[in-house]
């Protein structure tokens, strides 16, 4: 693996600079977060990176154990508009693809990313297939990660909002080895 220094700068490079090294074995995946997404986000069943189109929740645990490290990035964000609340995370996606190309051509070939957003590359996802595979990329909720739970034990702040005017908080993962 290339040093964390080395990889420290490419994340710097691409302006993220909130971010904290973690073991995989401290994501906590579970059911319930699979269950928030079968009954309650619209993206379910409509995003080719989104459940049921991916790994089961018991292949998701398995996937993080196949890592050695990670990386939690945050990225908090205030908009004055509800409809904003969507915009943003499509270019926080877009750095993040980068970042992941920049990591993995640096020798990490296992990288892979966790993105803090649904995947909005296409705009007529196909659902089951999806048509962009180099560069889209699930959520950490996507993979059954308890963000609130994983996130809180490394010092993040995450609430829940009721109003769209409050400060999102948002978390990408990058698992390297």
């Amino acid at each position: 693996m290339v040093d964390r220094k080395t990889l420290e700068a490419i994340f710097k490079k691409y302006g993220f600079t909130d971010f904290q090294w973690i073991y995989p074995k401290d994501i906590v995946v579970s059911q319930w977060v699979r269950m928030k997404c079968m009954f309650g986000c619209p993206d379910y069943g409509k995003n080719a990176t989104c459940p049921p189109n991916v790994p089961s929740v018991d292949e998701c645990r398995a996937f993080f154990q196949e890592y050695d490290a990670g990386v939690i990035f945050h990225i908090a964000k205030q908009v004055e508009k509800s409809e904003d609340r969507q915009a943003w995370p499509k270019e926080a996606n877009e750095m993040f693809y980068k970042l992941e190309r920049e990591v993995f051509l640096s020798g990490c070939f296992k990288v892979f990313l966790l993105n803090v957003a649904s995947c909005s590359i296409c705009k007529d996802c196909s659902r089951s297939q999806c048509l962009n595979p180099t560069k889209s990329r699930p959520t950490a909720e996507a993979f059954a990660v308890d963000v609130y739970t994983t996130v809180r034990q490394h010092g993040f702040p995450v609430d829940v909002l009721t109003e769209h005017c409050q400060t999102m908080n948002r978390y990408a993962i990058l698992m390297v080895e």
